[in-house]
């Protein structure tokens, strides 16, 4: 006699919750891509992805919605699964604004000492904090309170770069390009991010393989974070034990979503270098940008310097995060600043030679 097991369920919340994400998506805006002034005689253009545009202000909306989706098409979350993320920062209130529109609970587990602001946008948006003691059990710990709690740990560091489809499907790379195309230079020299998860620079780096561009994609990497050493190295091993002082970039660990092999170049950034280029790219633009943005606009300098000392023409991408708004008390605070032990002046001479000149003194 021919035995079964079943164990389908039911999916019509399964069906619904993806249809609430799509159409979620489907209200929404693209991002927009900024041009940033540079001299005209320079013959080089940058444009900045706007991700501080998303209704939870960061990059982070895109990879928490695409964690949902890869979660509940997985059969891992459904109705009234709670959700359970290791972050304090972008991700969790970006995730939090998700689990809502889902009416899923969510936690994230925070060591005790999170900034109140942060623990203020998390809650905004629905979520709820499970405080920590030492960052180390990050993890652990939130892998502990989803089996205790029957719930999903979505676990962004494992999950990111497998979680979007890096062939297109309007994932950030297919936004880049497809926003380039009436540009003088449509296909870039190079895309410049930085590394939290690893998961925006698997999808870059992998899409302009798949599109056979000639764009290089370069990463870069605030101080104390493992990414540059185990690039460096040739080692997913690598680990520096020190948290990042530029938030949303920069991890103690090479974390499993970072695939160093889609990688052109790998540049180190000093904290004090992110901090100076956010603030001077907060005056050109007009508004604020954060720390990460800065990271990002150190490494795009320097290497647009590299084009114009060769003579090359040509246009770079990079991305604008979030707004500075979220760093007043940090990046933007001259005794924060201070009280780090950080100088801005060698920095800031660097960025001011730049703009004045093109040439790069870092």
């Amino acid at each position: 006699m021919t035995q079964h097991v079943d164990r389908s369920a039911p999916r019509d919340w399964v069906d619904n919750a993806v249809r609430l994400i799509e159409a979620d998506a489907q209200r929404s805006a693209d991002t927009h891509l900024l041009r940033y002034p540079l001299p005209s005689e320079w013959g080089v253009q940058l444009y900045l992805k706007d991700e501080s545009t998303h209704i939870t202000g960061s990059l982070k909306h895109r990879l928490a919605r695409s964690l949902f989706l890869y979660a509940l098409c997985n059969g891992w979350v459904g109705e009234g699964t709670t959700v359970i993320e290791a972050s304090s920062g972008s991700t969790a209130v970006s995730e939090a604004y998700f689990a809502k529109l889902l009416g899923l609970e969510f936690v994230a587990v925070v060591p005790r000492g999170t900034s109140a602001a942060k623990i203020s946008l998390i809650e905004a948006q629905g979520g709820r904090c499970h405080y920590i003691d030492r960052p180390s059990e990050l993890y652990s710990e939130a892998h502990r309170l989803a089996v205790a709690c029957d719930g999903h740990f979505m676990d962004q560091f494992t999950h990111a770069e497998r979680a979007t489809d890096w062939r297109g499907n309007n994932n950030i790379a297919e936004s880049i390009f497809g926003q380039m195309s009436l540009e003088r230079h449509p296909v870039p020299d190079w895309v410049v991010v930085g590394a939290g998860t690893g998961g925006t620079s698997a999808t870059i780096g992998r899409y302009i393989r798949y599109r056979r561009h000639h764009t290089r994609l370069a990463v870069v990497d605030p101080e104390g974070s493992a990414f540059y050493g185990g690039y460096e190295a040739g080692s997913c091993d690598f680990t520096t034990g020190t948290p990042s002082r530029i938030e949303g970039i920069g991890r103690p660990r090479v974390e499993p979503s970072f695939v160093g092999q889609v990688v052109d170049r790998m540049i180190r950034v000093p904290d004090a270098a992110s901090i100076a280029a956010a603030r001077h790219g907060s005056a050109v633009l007009g508004r604020r940008v954060g720390g990460s943005t800065g990271t990002n606009l150190w490494g795009a300098f320097s290497l647009i310097a590299e084009m114009v000392a060769d003579g090359r023409r040509g246009s770079l991408v990079t991305l604008l995060c979030d707004g500075g708004e979220r760093y007043a008390d940090t990046y933007y605070d001259d005794d924060w600043v201070a009280s780090e032990g950080l100088d801005l002046a060698e920095s800031g001479a660097v960025l001011a030679e730049f703009a004045s000149t093109g040439r790069w003194l870092g």
